[in-house]
């Protein structure tokens, strides 16, 4: 039998399918640290991660037995895939799974920021009824900036047109396009012409610190930025001292440089939605991540 590791929770719907496939003994941990990961990774022949539980060189380094590494979800920056691919353990994650309870997270804030909607729930709370002074926008007409056309960004993209919106994508992979009212297009031109620019690539070295001041200085003034990607793509210092000049009219920020986030710049701001990194925090989105980690293991040793 194979022993899996789930290191990290998943859906009770994704564990009880790869009980059923009756090949795997299937060892929950989800509490396990960093350092017994370090001496235990070896005896097992995969391993299930989310975001908390981090894989890097030392721990490869006792990799034993360890054939595949799981991430559910899409990013993978917590895995060291350079030190895994030495050691043929191969790396997956689950990019399709999250994908919508993403997209609907990146229209949420949208809407969120161009109606004020979370001053005017404190202001109403405090019995103030500020009705003129949260005169907001539409989306309709309004032009999207997608940073990042896979999975995620072709579900907002998707999502935006419906509304109305026009939509421009950037994407360094992708060079076509079969959406009605998207149109693929340059950064710098992304920039220039979006009314809200959201980000939805994966980090990396070209795109960390990607949305800076000097990005920030392309854009209209009184433009909005969403990041529900990965924290270290958007400056939050840059993206605050936007905000206070009202270059930036209102943020959406899901994902932060340092995780949790216990202080930032941003913390301050009005006409901000801050959220702790739940962008594939939905029930349904999370049975669909815990069912395709057992998909995927059990299509690898099948």
């Amino acid at each position: 039998m194979k022993r899996i590791l789930i290191a990290d929770p998943i859906a009770k719907e994704g564990v009880e399918q790869l009980k059923k496939y009756g090949i795997f003994e299937v060892i929950e941990k989800t509490d396990i640290t960093q350092e017994d990961l370090c001496k235990e990774i070896g005896e097992y022949n995969a391993v299930v991660v989310r975001s908390r539980t981090k894989i890097r060189k030392e721990t490869l380094n006792n990799s034993g037995n360890l054939e595949l590494i799981v991430r559910g979800g899409v990013g993978t920056d917590n895995i060291d895939k350079v030190t895994a691919k030495e050691k043929n353990i191969v790396v997956h994650n689950t990019p399709l799974a999250s994908s919508i309870s993403v997209a609907e997270l990146v229209i949420g804030m949208a809407l969120s920021g161009m109606r004020h909607l979370p001053d005017a729930t404190v202001s109403t709370k405090q019995g103030l009824w500020e009705k003129k002074k949260f005169k907001g926008r539409e989306l309709y007409q309004k032009t999207m900036g997608i940073i990042g056309f896979g999975n995620i960004g072709k579900e907002v993209a998707k999502r935006a047109v419906a509304l109305g919106m026009n939509v421009l994508a950037f994407d360094i992979v992708v060079k076509e396009c079969n959406i009605d009212g998207v149109k693929l297009t340059d950064l710098e031109n992304l920039a220039k012409n979006s009314d809200l620019v959201t980000v939805n690539c994966p980090k990396t070295c070209s795109t960390e610190n990607l949305i800076n001041s000097t990005f920030i200085s392309k854009m209209k003034d009184g433009a909005a930025i969403i990041n529900c990607s990965r924290g270290g793509i958007v400056v939050e210092k840059d993206l605050a001292e936007a905000m206070n000049s009202g270059k930036i009219s209102f943020a959406g920020i899901d994902v932060y440089e340092s995780e949790p986030a216990k202080d930032s710049p941003l913390f301050a701001l009005k006409e901000i939605v801050l959220t702790p990194h739940i962008g594939a925090q939905t029930k349904e989105g999370q049975i669909r991540v815990g069912t395709e980690v057992a998909s995927v293991v059990n299509s690898f040793f099948k």
